[in-house]
């Protein structure tokens, strides 16, 4: 059990945190959670007696056993005590889902971890190294201040080798005259690497695409337990709150019936229906459960944190967090704006991926080394490019200007 343990621990400290803690709750302690369910259920269901048949008296051990294996095997069907049992040729509702329970989980792991690969490998061809760049600030406050220094003043280059980039693809197509003006129209209505926009809405749909499949498995499971499991979570707390045993219930049934026939030698055939006991589904009623309450929950939280991000697309909020921070390092006075090379700096350099890359290192950092590494980028900004370097650029595309 220790190697185990040393093993989750050592992959757990090289995970990557180009992302926030809403994000890793999806991708990384929900797929956890469920790779643990897939443990607990499968020990039960290779390991110990999944199924239990009541049989008849003539059944030996070995005819007992074949009952058991062929109603695990063959599904079961729910039928309450007052019922009686239908004839051989009527339908029955059949239990289809507990023995695929773990593959299921699985699957669900696997979607939960997607979106975040989509995240990876979309934003490593837009020029600027998120994961690098977070795990260099994550790790300043650990190094002496020479090594300090070079750090940020590699990753300034780093930023600056994205955005000036972007800056000459500005003058080249926003140039005078009518073309001029017919580019700065479209430009805001385009989204790209080179528009200042690009990491922003590829972080903003992969959030969109961990709510969409937090809420999605919800109605997934729905499909997969053949129950209204979306609604699941609120006939338990309508049971608990009417005083009514919220456990007897035909969703997770501990007591089915199992049909199945035996050939026997001359061709006859013989029909047994037996009674059994789903010693599993005490486990999947919980799990399951747990899961509903945890799938919204992760909903909840995933709109939560998809919230602040929207703040990028508002000037006035890009502003107040910029200079808030070159405030902090004695960039700016008390009430001063800066003049125009900070507005071009914040509008024209910047945009929405510089502001976003700075707000996603501080949620992995501390607000001290994101100021000092914006205000280095500032002072960079300010030593390298001149007013009329931006005179030209187009002006911001997707403004959402703040009444």
């Amino acid at each position: 059990m220790a190697p185990f343990i040393d093993i989750l621990s050592g992959v757990w400290k090289g995970v990557r945190c180009d992302d926030d803690f809403y994000d890793r709750l999806s991708h990384r302690y929900t797929a956890l959670i469920m790779v643990v369910f897939v443990v607990l259920i499968s020990s039960k269901q290779y390991v110990g007696d999944p199924i239990i048949c009541w049989t008849p008296a003539e059944f030996t051990g070995v005819y007992s056993s074949y009952a058991n294996q062929v109603c695990w095997i063959s599904n079961t069907y729910y039928l309450p005590f007052e019922e009686r049992i239908p004839g051989a040729n009527l339908p029955r509702a059949h239990i289809p889902y507990y023995q695929w329970v773990p593959i299921v989980m699985l699957l669900q792991a696997l979607l939960f971890y997607l979106p975040t690969i989509a995240w990876r490998l979309s934003s490593c061809s837009t020029g600027i190294d998120v994961n690098t760049m977070v795990n260099c600030v994550t790790n300043l406050a650990l190094l002496d201040p020479d090594k300090r220094r070079d750090t940020i003043k590699y990753l300034v280059r780093h930023m600056d080798g994205y955005f000036g980039c972007r800056k000459t693809y500005d003058k080249e197509c926003c140039g005078g005259g009518l073309r001029g003006c017919i580019t700065k129209v479209l430009i805001c209505c385009k989204v790209g690497k080179r528009y200042g926009n690009h990491l922003t809405f590829l972080y903003l749909s992969v959030k969109v695409l961990f709510l969409a499949n937090a809420i999605g498995q919800l109605f997934l499971l729905n499909a997969f337990l053949g129950t209204a499991y979306h609604l699941y979570g609120f006939d338990v707390l309508n049971d608990l709150v009417l005083n009514r045993d919220w456990w007897f219930s035909g969703r997770f049934p501990r007591v089915t019936l199992c049909d199945f026939k035996v050939r026997q030698l001359g061709g006859n055939i013989h029909r047994h229906t037996v009674q059994c006991v789903l010693p599993i589904n005490l486990f999947n009623e919980k799990i399951y459960m747990f899961i509903w309450f945890w799938l919204v929950f992760v909903s909840a939280a995933t709109v939560y944190g998809f919230v602040p991000w929207i703040n990028l697309f508002f000037k006035g909020e890009r502003r107040h967090f910029v200079r808030k921070n070159l405030r902090l390092m004695g960039r700016l006075g008390h009430g001063e704006n800066g003049g125009v090379m900070c507005k071009n700096f914040i509008h024209q350099y910047l945009r929405q991926d510089g502001t976003f890359v700075l707000k996603l290192l501080g949620r992995n950092s501390n607000d001290m080394i994101v100021a000092e590494f914006t205000a280095e980028l500032y002072d960079y900004f300010r030593k390298t490019y001149t007013k009329q370097d931006f005179e030209d650029a187009e002006e911001e595309p997707l403004q959402m200007e703040t009444v």
